[in-house]
């Protein structure tokens, strides 16, 4: 496995929820980055965050790792969730609170 490709495992290893996205949560740098960020406040959930336009390896690795072409990405639990559409789609249905119930997501604090 490739140092970043194991960076990327420990990351999503040692969190319940993972967005990878561009920008932070308080300043996402693209639409979508947003509305994932919009989706997972709303569901009330603790998440980490991982600002890939600051870290060009994680960039492109994120994309290899997950055979998933596009930023932002999704993981719960460890497994790939997916992106903003597969996000939008799973809230709309109600699927991304069932899904974060299911899995024993922790709340956000504060």
């Amino acid at each position: 496995m490739s140092d970043v490709n194991s960076r990327i495992s420990d990351i999503v290893g040692a969190n319940d929820v993972v967005l990878f996205m561009k920008g932070t949560p308080l300043f996402p740098q693209c639409g979508f980055s947003s509305r994932a960020v919009a989706i997972l406040d709303h569901c009330g959930v603790g998440y980490e965050s991982v600002d890939v336009l600051q870290d060009m390896e994680i960039r492109q690795g994120i994309k290899a790792f997950s055979d998933w072409p596009t930023i932002p990405q999704l993981y719960v639990k460890g497994e790939f969730v997916g992106g903003s559409d597969i996000m939008m789609e799973m809230f709309e249905a109600g699927e991304m609170q069932a899904l974060m119930d299911e899995k024993q997501v922790a709340k956000a604090e504060g």
